[in-house]
């Protein structure tokens, strides 16, 4: 079997593990990618999710290097897409005109500027990236990960790699279970963690719901597409808390679990740059279409775009029939998840309502050549909640409830490594639980949380941190998982140079604030200024 070394391997390549090889190479370090889809970026390019981001995002709150990927991305549209004058002088160039982010986007346009951002590493052989791979097997050693062993995803090809350093970028935590690390799934109790929120017994198989998001376009003819096999039984589910069938335009509002109908109007000839993208003000999600729009077809010069491109992550593709970790089907959940999506679709092109009181809307069409794949959907499922470690500090609800702490403001960890901002957004659960949302303050990430209580050379780079089932609704959004990702490739930079643990580097206060002085200067913010949370 081929061996390849480095000295930070990372395993996944979402926007936690591209922000981790991007700073352990610019740190000087030799680094291992591995990816199991054909695009790096996880959750903003293969599971297709604009960024769900805070308020201020625009000012304050997030990484240096989070901040160059935004601007690559507007910058990338004006080289290359035919804007009109009114929106290439638009500073805070918002190409989708959606309502949930202020920079909603093609996918693929984050996956060229992701690989901008890799090139030089990728050039000098500082970088390399195994695509299509998957984890499939490690070694360890007592309390240190040894080796990993990865399989091409087409083809029966493994590879062993070895690294001083191991970070875990998967979607789901695949490597805590291979290396032995110990972690949690689902709900912790309320005795375990003293959470408002929590039940009374833990739940560990009751995880948010999956989304296999796709992309549509409305245009003239006829585009349905084939009959779903179980497309009555998708038509006819009717979940007890949902107040309708889930293939309707009723759902329950997310913060105040009241049944709403929300509208949908394909190409309204609204105005991008009218459009304020600030969930303090507005969640956005009124006109599904506009909603998660990726591209607003009056941001391009006449007729480059037919239609505008609209992102459907919307209520009713949430798949909550069963968990996707640690079951025996997880693969046979999936399928039905994807089966969803295209009874969503075929639900919207036939009988859904439309204003003017007929049914269908035929010239919706599916885009898969947005989202990359072949089967017209998202190439990877939307993945919330993954495996977390058990840390050496675990997040809970009391750390940044809006309702628990008001005017004090999240708490301040002396270990701080990042920051982030969201509400605590929990999606309908596999256990049958509504949406759970909670206001949250500014929050900071606590580098105690990125430490498995045991492993010694294992770091979480995503949404495998030591949050809680509630809290990972704060900590799971796009800024964050990058946060996160990059702190754990700087830390191995600073572990290895050092001769020293993590763990030694957050009990040691001389350390720990050489390591903090260290994200400061590559452009971390580890504190908030003076901002009330929502």
């Amino acid at each position: 079997m081929v061996q390849m070394r480095a000295d930070v391997l990372v395993v996944g390549g979402g926007l936690g593990g591209v922000a981790a090889a991007l700073a352990a190479a610019r740190a000087g370090r030799s680094v291992i990618l591995t990816e199991e889809f054909d695009w790096l970026g996880g959750q903003l390019t293969s599971q297709a999710v604009p960024p769900d981001e805070h308020s201020w995002i625009e000012q304050f709150g997030a990484t240096a290097s989070y901040r160059a990927l935004r601007t690559g991305i507007r910058d990338y549209y004006r080289r290359h897409y035919p804007l009109t004058e009114r929106s290439r002088a638009w500073s805070d160039l918002n190409p989708g005109a959606g309502w949930v982010s202020r920079v909603c986007h093609e996918p693929r346009v984050a996956v060229a500027v992701i690989e901008q951002m890799l090139a030089p590493f990728l050039g000098s052989g500082r970088l390399r990236v195994l695509q299509p791979y998957r984890p499939v097997a490690a070694q360890t050693d007592g309390d240190r990960v040894v080796g990993v062993t990865v399989a091409h995803r087409d083809r029966d090809e493994r590879i062993d790699l070895v690294a001083p350093y191991v970070l875990d970028a998967t979607e789901t935590g695949e490597l805590l279970p291979l290396t032995g690390t110990e972690y949690v799934t689902g709900f912790e109790s309320q005795a375990d963690t003293g959470e408002p929120s929590a039940p009374a017994d833990a739940q560990p198989m009751n995880m948010q719901a999956v989304s296999v998001c796709f992309a549509l376009d409305h245009v003239d003819g006829d585009h349905t597409i084939e009959r779903p096999a179980n497309y009555d039984f998708w038509r006819d589910y009717k979940p007890d808390f949902w107040g309708d069938r889930l293939l309707s335009w009723r759902s329950p509002h997310p913060r105040t679990l009241e049944i709403v109908e929300r509208s949908f109007t394909p190409n309204p000839d609204d105005d991008p740059l009218a459009v304020n993208a600030d969930q303090r003000l507005n969640p956005g999600d009124g006109n599904l279409w506009t909603f998660r729009r990726i591209a607003a077809r009056r941001n391009f010069t006449d007729g480059a775009y037919d239609s505008d491109i609209t992102l459907v992550n919307w209520p009713m593709i949430d798949y909550f029939e069963g968990p996707v970790i640690d079951v025996p089907n997880a693969s046979w959940h999936l399928s039905k998840a994807r089966e969803l999506s295209y009874s969503v679709l075929y639900w919207m092109q036939t009988e859904a309502p439309r204003p003017d009181g007929g049914t269908g809307f035929p010239g919706l069409r599916l885009r898969g050549d947005v989202t990359g794949s072949r089967d017209g959907l998202a190439q990877a499922p939307y993945i919330r909640e993954s495996r977390r470690i058990r840390a050496e500090y675990t997040v809970v609800e009391q750390d940044l409830s809006l309702a628990v702490r008001g005017e004090h403001g999240a708490v301040a960890y002396p270990d701080s490594i990042g920051v982030g901002m969201y509400r605590i957004d929990l999606h309908p659960s596999t256990g049958g639980d509504n949406y759970i949302d909670v206001g949250s303050c500014p929050f900071e990430i606590p580098l105690g949380a990125l430490i498995p209580q045991r492993v010694e050379n294992l770091l979480p780079a995503g949404k495998n941190i030591g949050t809680t089932h509630i809290t990972n609704g704060s900590y799971r959004l796009h800024p964050v998982e990058w946060n996160v990702g990059e702190v754990a490739g700087l830390l191995a930079d600073f572990c290895l140079a050092r001769g020293e643990s993590p763990r030694a580097v957050r009990g040691t206060p001389r350390l720990l604030a050489d390591f903090q002085d260290r994200l400061t200067a590559a452009g971390v913010e580890l504190r908030w200024p003076q901002v009330a949370g929502y």
